[in-house]
């Protein structure tokens, strides 16, 4: 076995044999800087120079605060549904159940 790398054609993944063309560094830069924009965290940072590593790590993060904050408000809207015989609640719970 050579202990030479096999580099993969531009336009193509390694080994993969796929025609889906590979990803470009330029490409890639422009979706961190994407998505830097969209995190709260970094947003106001966006002219400074942020590794794509922090980017990643922010973004893990925002999504998983994101996420909480779904369950919370999910279960205080299930505490006030159980508690309430409105015809409000009742409407709400009909729009929720499949």
């Amino acid at each position: 076995m050579s202990g030479r790398r096999s580099r993969s054609r531009p336009g193509q993944y390694p080994s993969s044999g796929s025609n889906v063309p590979a990803i470009t560094e330029d490409q890639i830069r422009d979706l961190v800087s994407k998505l830097q924009q969209l995190l709260p965290e970094l947003h106001s940072r966006s002219s400074d120079r942020v590794s794509a590593a922090k980017v990643l790590q922010e973004t893990c993060n925002h999504i998983r605060s994101l996420q909480r904050e779904v369950d919370d408000l999910s279960e205080r809207l299930g505490e006030l549904l159980a508690t309430s015989d409105s015809a409000e609640a009742a409407i709400i719970r009909s729009l929720l159940s499949p």
